[in-house]
């Protein structure tokens, strides 16, 4: 049997560090959204007794250093299938190194695309812990929708779905590294942290004007992008509710109401020299979807 999966990318609609924690992780407190741009998984059992990963990106590794491999054998050792083989093949969309969690959906599809193939019905929690073990969104691009994301990825809770609307992702081609990211942040002498009560209270009711109010990711204080301002600028001018960094960069999103608003903001970013990538796509209200099985 084969199993194709999407795989969807995260945003994020509020993102604040807390501390730093003694393992040198950092617990966070975030608010998480997935949205419809999505790298496809394919997954089907080979007999050979290997992992066996191919992805449409030759930049990207196909051994343990990707994460949809490492997910592979997660999974496998906690089924106790670990003599088992699968081809694993990634079709990518989503692009890479840009704060939205490409590396880890792929991860989650294959994690979920194997408890479907294998019959092992393990339960999105058990997912989740299985997810944790190889990257701190994992757990979250299993769940999907729209969710908080407490501490290192781990503590997940449901909110209710925000309001659908259309999703502008836009990647400069300055380039970000999460761990000097995380540096920036701990050396810096003062950080403005945004309202969590505030947001927290939006998301509860599902006011999508209060999320657009109350949102904030404190890595724009610290992480330099110098397209950044005029990609937002571009966005406000075409009316988007909100104009953000996703996680610890380089891409901005912005959501809006009016897909012709949208498509015509995507377009100008398209023609202004400012990014590598720009994309428009919906708010999702699930992580991993099925797409065929043969």
């Amino acid at each position: 049997m084969k199993i194709e999966l999407r795989a969807n990318a995260k945003i994020n609609l509020f993102l604040d560090i807390l501390a730093k924690l003694p393992n040198g992780y950092h617990s966070l407190f975030m608010v998480m959204q997935s949205v419809s741009l999505a790298d496809t998984v394919t997954v089907q059992e080979n007999g050979e007794g290997i992992i066996r990963l191919t992805c449409s990106e030759p930049a990207l590794p196909t051994d343990s250093k990707n994460i949809a491999y490492r997910a592979a054998q997660a999974f496998l050792e906690e089924a106790g299938l670990s003599g088992r083989g699968v081809d694993i093949h990634i079709e990518k969309n989503i692009p890479f190194e840009a704060g939205l969690a490409g590396g880890s959906a792929d991860g989650a599809g294959v994690i979920v695309g194997l408890d479907r193939l294998f019959g092992t019905d393990m339960g999105t929690q058990r997912l989740c812990d299985i997810g944790l073990k190889i990257g701190s969104d994992v757990p979250f691009c299993i769940a999907g929708g729209t969710m908080l994301s407490q501490h290192t990825g781990g503590i997940l809770s449901h909110l209710p779905p925000l309001k659908s609307c259309f999703v502008v992702l836009a990647k400069p081609a300055t380039g970000v590294s999460t761990a000097r990211a995380y540096g920036d942040f701990d050396s810096a002498s003062f950080i403005y942290h945004p309202n969590k009560v505030g947001m927290l209270d939006a998301a509860a009711n599902a006011d999508f004007e209060g999320i657009c109010r109350q949102a904030g990711n404190v890595f724009e204080q610290t992480i330099e992008v110098p397209e950044r301002v005029r990609i937002k600028s571009i966005m406000r001018r075409h009316g988007s509710s909100l104009a953000q960094m996703s996680g610890s960069g380089p891409t901005v999103f912005g959501l809006f109401e009016s897909e012709s608003d949208a498509e015509k903001c995507r377009a100008e970013l398209e023609k202004s020299g400012l990014v590598k990538s720009v994309h428009l796509c919906k708010t999702a209200d699930k992580g991993v979807e099925t797409v065929n099985e043969e």
